[in-house]
C-alpha cells in the first residue's frame, strides 16, 4: 500500500507546494488538514488527482478530529501555522492557539499512535543577525525570537524536542529561510510587489530596505523536507537554506528589472515595528548528511519563474488583492 501522509496546512503556500511535490516524486496518498483561513485556499488544490488527495476542513486544535486522522497516517508533516509577523503584532491570540496548542495536539496524537512526525519551522526563532556579522544560523544557534509569531514557533519547536526526549516521539524538525514561489498570499513581500507591478502600482519598500532575508524557492525547501523525512535522523534538527541572502531593496529592484520597469520605480513606506535586520542559514549539515542541494541556485531564475506564475494565475490572487492593500494602507504601508 502507498504511504499515507497527513499534511497540516496543506492548502497554504508551502503546504500545497509540498503536496504537489510529494505527488510528483512518490506514490504516496495525501490527506490535507486545513482550516481554510484567509491564507489557506481550496483553489490551491484544484486539479490534483482526487484518488490520491483528500481535503479535510478542520482545526489542528480539534483533538478528536486530529486523532482520527493520525490513526490513518504513516507520516504527519506539520506546516499549519499563523505566519504573518504584522498580524502577530496586531493580535497574538491566534498565533498562540495555532502554533502552540495546535502543535501540542498533533504531538499527543502521534505519541498515542506511534506515527512519524516532521515539524516545519522558521529561521526567525533565532532572532536576527547584524548586517556585518559573518556568522549564519546553524543547528546550535540559541533561540532569540523577537515577535509573537517567531516566539510561538520557537515554543512549538521546543515542544517537539521535549516530546522526542520525554516520550520517544519519532520526530524531526526543519528551520527554513524565507520561501518564495507559486501560491503565496499577496500579503507577503515578493508576491505583493509582483502583483503591484502587474496592477500598475509602485512596489512598497519598508524603511531603507536594508533588511536582509535568505531566500529559497519553495520547491527546493520541500525537496529538503522530503529528504529529511526519508533519510534524516529521528530527533534531529536540520536547517534549510540556499545561500540566497538579499536585502529588500535589491529584491524590489530585481522584480522591477525582470518586469521591464525602472529599478527606481518604488516607494518607501514606514518600517515594520521590530523589523529583524538579517537572517542567514548555514545548511551544510543538510547538504553533507542527506545529499540535498537546491535546484534554483540563482535567485533571479526563481524570481522570474515566480513572476511568470503570478502573471499566468491572476484568477488565483485577484480576489485577495484589494482587501490586502486596503489593510496595508491603514497603517501607511
Amino acid at each position: 500500500m502507498p504511504t499515507t501522509y497527513l499534511v497540516t496546512g496543506g492548502a497554504g503556500f508551502i503546504g500545497v507546494n509540498f503536496v504537489r511535490h510529494l505527488l510528483s516524486h512518490s506514490d504516496a496518498d495525501v490527506v490535507v488538514l486545513d482550516r481554510l483561513t484567509y491564507a489557506g485556499r481550496r483553489e490551491s488544490l484544484a486539479g490534483l488527482p482526487a484518488h490520491r488527495v483528500r481535503l479535510v476542513v478542520g482545526d489542528i486544535c480539534d483533538v478528536g478530529l486530529v486523532d482520527s486522522l493520525v490513526t490513518t497516517a504513516d507520516v504527519v508533516v506539520h506546516f499549519a501555522a499563523e505566519s504573518h509577523n504584522d498580524n502577530s503584532l496586531h493580535d497574538p491570540t491566534p498565533f498562540v492557539q495555532t502554533n502552540l496548542v495546535g502543535t501540542f495536539t498533533l504531538l499527543e496524537a502521534v505519541r498515542r499512535h506511534g506515527v512519524r512526525y516532521h515539524h516545519v519551522s522558521t529561521d526567525e526563532v533565532y532572532g536576527d543577525l547584524e548586517l556585518d556579522d559573518p556568522e549564519k544560523f546553524c543547528e546550535t544557534t540559541p533561540y532569540n525570537p523577537s515577535s509573537p509569531y517567531s516566539s510561538t514557533k520557537a515554543g512549538s519547536d521546543l515542544l517537539v524536542r521535549a516530546w522526542v526526549r520525554s516520550f520517544g516521539v519519532q520526530a524531526t524538525i526543519s528551520n527554513c529561510s524565507n520561501n518564495y514561489g507559486p501560491f503565496q498570499h499577496v500579503e507577503k513581500f515578493i508576491p505583493r510587489q509582483i502583483t503591484n507591478v502587474i496592477d500598475g502600482q509602485r512596489p512598497k519598500l519598508y524603511g531603507a530596505g536594508l533588511n536582509v532575508r535568505d531566500w529559497i524557492y519553495v520547491d527546493d525547501h520541500n525537496a529538503a523536507v522530503l529528504a529529511i523525512i526519508e533519510r534524516g535522523t529521528v530527533g534531529e534538527t536540520y536547517l534549510i537554506g540556499a545561500n540566497g541572502e538579499k536585502d529588500n531593496k535589491s529584491v524590489i529592484e530585481a522584480i522591477l528589472r525582470l518586469m521591464g520597469q525602472p529599478e527606481s520605480a518604488y516607494e518607501h513606506v514606514v518600517d515594520r515595528p521590530g523589523h529583524d535586520m538579517r537572517y542567514a542559514i548555514d545548511a551544510s549539515r543538510l547538504r553533507t548528511e542527506l545529499g540535498w542541494a537546491p535546484q534554483y541556485t540563482s535567485f533571479e531564475d526563481g524570481l522570474a519563474a515566480t513572476i511568470d506564475w503570478y502573471r499566468a494565475n491572476e484568477q488565483w490572487w485577484r480576489p485577495m488583492k484589494a482587501a490586502t492593500e486596503a489593510k496595508y494602507a491603514k497603517v501607511g504601508q
